[in-house]
């Protein structure tokens, strides 16, 4: 019953070959540009995970939900899979912080970590501030499907990823 509320133990230093091969870590790529270019040479869609180190059913998701094969497996085959922290506190490089960046809404604010960057995409791309959040994109940056949110049933988690890779295979 605890188990969400301390970070996995792929997030210990003491916990990496604990966990090798038991969950979606070593797919997992933290690099938005990078697991699009990957997406577009792969001709996969893209699932998004926008996650936070403090979100207790982000952890939830990723043990109980990611780690069940049919779950695990479709994701390995027909996603590239990146994790969008959104409350990262480490600073963007100088050069991509924004001191005044204006939201669709109107207001400004700055951008200054990487946490800073993932929540402002999120909520300016997917008008939605909520974790953890899957989202499903296309080569185009296209929405393949409704977002989603928490959700701890695999067997609904994976007819969510089918949805969206069957609408990214008919386009």
């Amino acid at each position: 019953m605890l188990s969400g509320f301390p970070p996995p133990l792929s997030y210990s230093i003491y916990g990496k070959e604990n966990i090798n091969g038991k969950g979606l870590e070593a797919n997992v790529i933290n690099d938005y540009d990078k697991a699009l270019q990957m997406a577009k040479e792969q001709h996969k869609p893209l699932l998004i995970d926008f996650t936070g180190w403090a979100c207790v059913n982000c952890r939830k998701m990723e043990e109980n939900v990611w780690t069940q094969p049919e779950v695990y497996n479709y994701i390995k085959e027909n996603f590239i899979l990146v994790s969008l922290y959104v409350d990262d506190k480490q600073k963007l490089p100088v050069e991509q912080r924004i001191n005044s960046y204006k939201t669709k809404e109107g207001d400004t604010k700055e951008i200054i970590t990487i946490g800073d960057k993932w929540a402002t995409f999120e909520a300016e791309n997917v008008n939605q501030s909520a974790q953890p959040l899957y989202v499903i994109l296309n080569n185009n940056q296209q929405l393949m499907n409704t977002p989603v949110g928490y959700t701890p049933d695999a067997k609904e988690y994976k007819a969510w990823l089918q949805c969206g890779k069957e609408t990214f295979d008919k386009k």
